[in-house]
């Protein structure tokens, strides 16, 4: 790969340095964005003063994909687009990490016509799936967390650098409730 390479297997200063590296490499997630839909509103949503991206350092959306190292699937996948994203996550160097946000990147939503992808897992590898339509900018925060947390315990990428999807689901964080204001009929 690299520096990593060049390492011993064991030592006192070779295990200081992977915790470093995992750190700086958790700390500056860059996302590809490639949003289609209305979920790539709520993405721009997290980047926003509210939300702040840029305290989990992946507020650089990187627009090209040797760039990035965290591509982020937004929205309905076309039949046409599916070469294009396929392009693009070969493009991205290793390691790399992929999410899909929204209901219609996983499992193609509403759309169940032939020109829809009905989920982008079935030609990409995906680890974290954001459910929602659209999710909020809560749950993508959360799910750029679990790849984070990953990150801290995986630490290095396997020999060959090639490894297993998560495939991890971010739960809902908040339950529905009946708004204050009552319903009057008829006044």
């Amino acid at each position: 790969m690299g520096l990593e390479a060049a390492l011993p297997v064991d030592g006192f200063l070779t295990t200081q340095l992977r915790h470093v590296i995992n750190w700086a490499r958790r700390s500056s997630l860059w996302p590809m964005p490639f949003a289609t839909a209305c979920c790539g509103i709520e993405l721009m949503a997290t980047a926003c003063s509210r939300y702040d991206l840029a305290r989990f350092g992946a507020e650089v959306m990187r627009f090209s994909p040797r760039q990035a190292d965290l591509l982020i699937v937004a929205g309905r996948v076309a039949i046409k687009t599916l070469p294009v994203l396929q392009r693009i996550y070969q493009q991205m160097p290793e390691p790399k990490w992929v999410i899909s946000m929204g209901a219609c990147a996983s499992t193609g939503g509403v759309f169940d016509t032939y020109a829809v992808v009905q989920g982008c897992d079935q030609f990409i590898p995906v680890d974290v799936y954001v459910p929602g339509c659209p999710p909020r900018p809560e749950q993508l925060i959360e799910g750029i967390m679990m790849i984070q947390r990953h990150i801290d315990q995986e630490g290095l990428p396997p020999p060959g650098g090639k490894r297993v999807p998560l495939g991890l689901a971010v739960a809902p964080t908040h339950s529905v409730r009946p708004q204050p204001a009552g319903l009057t009929v008829g006044i």
